[in-house]
This record gives C-alpha cells, sequence and structure tokens, in this order.
C-alpha cells in the first residue's frame, strides 16, 4: 500500500467551477466511507468556493462491521496499538495526499485535514507530523494518537480545530482536554469547543465553526 493512487472515494469540485486553490482532504470514522463525510462540502463550498472537496474511503474493509473502511483497526485501542496504527496508516494516506496536491499543482499552504472520530486521529496526527505545514486541521470527536511523546516528534505546527460532544460515549470528552495539553506543550496554537449535550456525532454549530476556521486559515477572510 504505499502508491499514492491507492485511495479511491467520492469528491467535489470548486463551486467556483475554476481550478482549485485549495484542497480539503476529509477522513471518515470507523466503519464509514468517503461519503459520509462530503456532505460537508455542500456547508463549506460557500465559503470556500475554490476549494476541492475529497473524501477517500479508508484503506482497509473495517474488521468490526459488515461493511465500511477503516483507516486501522481499533480492535486492541492500547495506546502503543493506536499510535502503530496511525504511523502505518500515515504512509498511505501521507502519499495519497502529496499525490493530489502534485496533480492540483499546490502545496501545503493550500491543504487543510478534516476528521471525524478515527478520521480525526488521523487528520491530527498527519498535520503535525507532515514535513510542511498545512493550512489547518479540524479534528470532530477524535483524539491525539502519542500526545506525550508530540515535543519530540512533531515536525509542523498548523493551527488546529478540535470541537468534541460533552456527551460523547464512543471518544469520550476528556480527550479534548488531554489533546489541547499536549498541543500547547509543543507549541501548537489549537481551539477546543465542547459542544453541550452532543454524543459521538457532528452538530450544525460545529460545522459553522469548523468552515468560519477552514476560510481563515485559507486567508479567505
Amino acid at each position: 500500500m504505499t502508491q499514492s493512487h491507492i485511495l479511491q472515494g467520492p469528491s467535489a469540485p470548486p463551486l467556483s467551477g475554476g481550478k482549485a486553490r485549495q484542497l480539503v482532504i476529509l477522513m471518515h470514522g470507523l466503519g464509514a466511507d468517503g461519503a459520509d463525510l462530503l456532505s460537508l462540502a455542500t456547508h463549506w463550498a460557500q465559503m470556500l468556493p475554490h476549494a476541492a472537496f475529497l473524501a477517500p474511503n479508508g484503506i482497509e474493509e473495517c474488521d468490526m462491521a459488515p461493511y465500511g473502511y477503516q483507516w486501522f483497526s481499533l480492535q486492541d485501542r492500547s495506546p502503543e496499538h493506536l499510535l502503530a496504527g496511525v504511523r502505518r496508516a500515515e504512509l498511505v494516506v501521507g502519499a495519497y495526499i502529496d499525490h493530489q496536491l502534485a496533480l492540483h499543482g499546490l502545496s501545503d499552504e493550500h491543504l487543510a485535514l478534516v476528521g471525524f472520530s478515527q478520521g480525526g486521529m488521523m487528520a491530527l496526527h498527519l498535520g503535525l507530523h507532515r514535513l510542511h505545514t498545512c493550512a489547518g486541521v479540524v479534528s470532530f470527536s477524535g483524539l491525539l494518537v502519542g500526545g506525550l511523546d508530540l515535543p519530540a516528534t512533531i515536525k509542523s505546527r498548523p493551527p488546529a480545530l478540535l470541537l468534541h460532544g460533552s456527551e460523547d460515549d464512543v471518544v469520550p470528552v476528556q480527550n479534548l482536554g488531554n489533546a489541547m495539553q499536549a498541543l500547547k506543550a509543543a507549541g501548537v496554537f489549537a481551539t477546543g469547543i465542547t459542544r453541550p449535550n452532543l454524543g459521538h456525532a457532528i452538530d450544525m454549530e460545529g460545522i459553522v465553526r469548523a468552515g468560519a476556521f477552514l476560510k481563515k486559515a485559507f486567508g479567505e477572510g
């Protein structure tokens, strides 16, 4: 799985109808697929009319559900396994991102990474470990893998927005506080938002906040 074109999934071209000036990579959660997050493009396209939205399916079929994909297995959720998982997935997804940037004639400053749940883990890890700094990272209901070691492993420091439901029973909300503490220790400018009465999901307020963050990250407003 080292070829840059290994990942497939739906996409949405720039609303402007012209050449993409930005790329937003959308990474879904466990047991879903790219179509699950591509709907975010309909909410953000007006704010980012020159952005192309790419929503690749995960690297492998989900081993905990009868359908959908995963970026790596979550049957073992120990810190060591999570770290090994994101590092393996980083090789494939990172190559895919590099391929897409080259295809569109863009650089990391024109790239934003967005993820939900396991996709949020991937977005944070990739954004902090790419050689060049991307425009921004958004994590919905995710967690920061390897946070304690981040000051020693970090390669770039893009601005980050982390959103989490207060009633999340899949990825508990305390992971937001842990991530914010680790990001601060590593010198990353991050904003953490807890959404009251929200479970493991994305709500409209979170979508609006993330859209505004991306617009600012791309220097559009």
